[in-house]
């Protein structure tokens, strides 16, 4: 988070700030933004990450990389359409990122089939611009 806050992005990291839904201060957490198919997601990879629920309660959210930052609209997508979208991501993915999944107790095996059977504890929303 340090990099990103003094400008230097790297990778698909960003920094999701959305207003907490309890205090309603704003709360600032480190996600990836992953592109599949031209559109571009966010895909929960740890069980009871607070920013979900406050990502869930807020109209928009401010996505920042580097030193550019946007405002966004984050739609959570329904259980049928996580699964074939976490298969996908998995699929062409490195190995590392079926095997963070595992890792968090997310998924039972770090193959695109045992995560896409997970997607009803694995939230996913889609990016759109505001």
């Amino acid at each position: 988070m340090a990099l990103q806050r003094a400008g230097i992005a790297f990778g698909p990291m960003h920094l999701l700030t959305a207003p907490g839904r309890k205090s309603g201060q704003p709360r600032t957490a480190p996600i990836a933004v992953v592109p599949v198919d031209g559109q571009r997601y966010i895909i929960q990879a740890y069980p009871q990450a607070a920013w979900v629920a406050n990502a869930r309660n807020a109209r928009t959210v401010t996505l920042s990389r580097g030193r550019r930052a946007a405002t966004a609209r984050l739609v959570e997508l329904p259980v049928e359409e996580r699964r074939l979208l976490l298969r996908e991501h998995v699929a062409n993915s490195p190995a590392r990122v079926a095997q963070l999944f595992v890792r968090s107790g997310l998924a039972a095996e770090a193959t695109a089939e045992s995560v896409a059977a997970a997607a009803d504890r694995i939230a996913v929303f889609r990016v759109e611009s505001v």
